[in-house]
């Protein structure tokens, strides 16, 4: 089983019961709101907490996902994957949607969790190594690997205004965080 670990910094937010849903909650890699009678959690991206929040904020966390789709009648995954951190005494915090589990972790302890989970025989990776999906770019016509130039790939220099104000910082947790074998991707 494949784990990849997503290098965007996530945040838990603690809100007080019935709070609204927060509009600055939104982007990648994972956003998830929580409602109990008791309380109201955020997950997002670090970069969309606003300075003032009106509850306790964990993080910055690293995000570990199944890179498969789960079925509902598959036992023990979630499981699996936590008993070799709890072994560890690796904490956590579990996310799960309707396809895939999330792991949290405190990025503090991601190398370990990965070295953890590689020795119990996962596969895990960094998001970066994966290949980019681009829904837009399902045109057969644009495949000729000729036409395959990296400048094109490049975001434009002469964006309005607006729209590179309006971009969010991505904080990238591989800075802190080393997978090992990740400098090695690529090399023969």
């Amino acid at each position: 089983m494949r784990l990849v670990m997503s290098p965007q910094a996530i945040a838990v937010v603690g809100l007080p019961a019935g709070a609204p849903d927060p509009t600055w909650a939104r982007g990648g890699p994972l956003v998830s709101i929580t409602r109990t009678e008791h309380e109201t959690s955020v997950i997002c991206a670090t970069s969309s907490v606003p300075e003032e929040v009106p509850g306790p904020v964990q993080g910055p966390l690293v995000g570990v996902y199944v890179d498969e789709e789960l079925d509902f009648s598959q036992a023990g995954i979630l499981v699996a994957l936590l008993k070799p951190l709890a072994d560890a005494g690796i904490p956590v915090l579990t996310v799960s949607t309707y396809e895939t589990d999330w792991v949290l972790l405190e990025a503090s302890n991601a190398a370990a969790a990965s070295s953890v989970w590689r020795a119990a025989g996962y596969q895990v990776v960094d998001s970066a190594a994966l290949p980019l999906d681009d829904p837009a770019d399902d045109d057969p016509a644009d495949d000729d690997p000729a036409d395959d130039d990296p400048a094109d790939d490049a975001p434009a220099d002469d964006a309005p205004a607006g729209e590179a104000a309006g971009r969010q910082q991505v904080i990238d947790v591989r800075d802190t965080v080393r997978v090992p074998g990740a400098a090695d991707r690529g090399k023969k």
